[in-house]
């Protein structure tokens, strides 16, 4: 009888190019259809779609406050989060291995799992490359600042790939969801954080804030759709976000301009997740989970120059 490694293998080279193209009947006559499909498939199926969502908002929320972010912050966001997003969905393949549930496991973890040499091989050149930048180029007080975060990511990370649980009154306390969603908006929010200076630190905690609601939802989501793991309604939480960022938005749009502005681009995010979930049954799986991430990059506007107010 074949063991669960020759299990996952037949199942991962069995699947379909289809995976990256919609269904037939899903976003007929939009034109080159198959290329852009392909594409945003791919940029989610090698996990640049969450390292792309860090570098975006982290950005976003440093020009709202007024701080500048060298290059580097950049790349050591990118690879960071991609070598992390990597290293998460190989483990959660190999768990599945061992607990012959292959059903848990969606098309990304097939595809890292059908090329982890890859992926492991690269992995280990971004976070030898991660810890260089961190070594050379991050100034000790951000290191400090980061290294909190750098903890707790590493106790969530240990929580859930470790054969020990977390302990029951965290889990009572926040979801999975939650956990991610916090964690992935402080990795964001902390160059800007650690860089600030005289400036006001309300337009970055409050967007921090904002934005960690924004992922939770992201990934609430998600696990909705793939999972049905959820009962909350999507669409009214979604909505709800969307108003209650509309409401910041107006109301700063006097004093903190540049916040107000990424504010009404996180509304618009959490109403295209609404749509998202009001139109999931017409899209394709893999389609339905790259666009959850897509929606996440509104605030790539305000990067662009001459864009933000003040």
């Amino acid at each position: 009888m074949a063991g669960p490694h020759s299990k996952i293998r037949g199942v991962a080279s069995s699947i379909p190019n289809a995976l990256l193209t919609c269904r037939s009947d899903a976003l007929k006559g939009v034109p080159l259809r198959n290329l852009a499909v392909r594409l945003l498939a791919s940029w989610h199926l090698v996990s640049l779609d969450a390292p792309s969502v860090a570098i975006v908002w982290a950005y976003a929320m440093a020009r709202s406050a007024h701080v500048h972010l060298q290059p580097w912050v950049a790349l050591l966001l990118g690879i960071g989060t991609w070598t992390v997003y990597v290293l998460d969905r190989i483990l959660d393949a190999q768990r599945a291995i061992k607990r012959q549930d292959l059903a848990a496991l969606r098309e990304r973890h097939y595809f890292h799992w059908r090329h982890r040499r890859i992926f492991i091989s690269l992995a280990t050149c971004t976070a030898i490359s991660s810890a260089a930048i961190i070594i050379r180029l991050m100034p000790v007080a951000a290191r400090e600042h980061d290294s909190v975060i750098a903890a707790a990511a590493v106790a969530y990370f240990s929580g859930v790939h470790s054969s020990a649980r977390f302990p029951r009154w965290v889990r009572r306390l926040c979801s999975k969801e939650m956990l991610v969603g916090i964690l992935f908006a402080a990795g964001c929010a902390a160059p800007a954080i650690t860089r600030l200076r005289s400036v006001s630190p309300w337009p970055v905690l409050l967007s921090f804030a904002f934005f960690a609601g924004l992922a939770w939802l992201n990934c609430a989501a998600i696990s909705r759709w793939e999972s049905h793991s959820f009962s909350i309604n999507i669409s009214a939480v979604a909505v709800t976000i969307a108003l209650i960022g509309t409401a910041f938005a107006i109301s700063l749009s006097s004093s903190l301009p540049r916040t107000s502005a990424l504010f009404s681009c996180a509304a618009i995010s959490a109403l295209m997740i609404a749509g998202l979930h009001r139109w999931r049954g017409q899209l394709d799986s893999v389609i339905l989970r790259t666009l959850a991430d897509l929606v996440l990059l509104a605030p790539a506007i305000l990067l662009l120059p001459r864009v933000l107010p003040g």
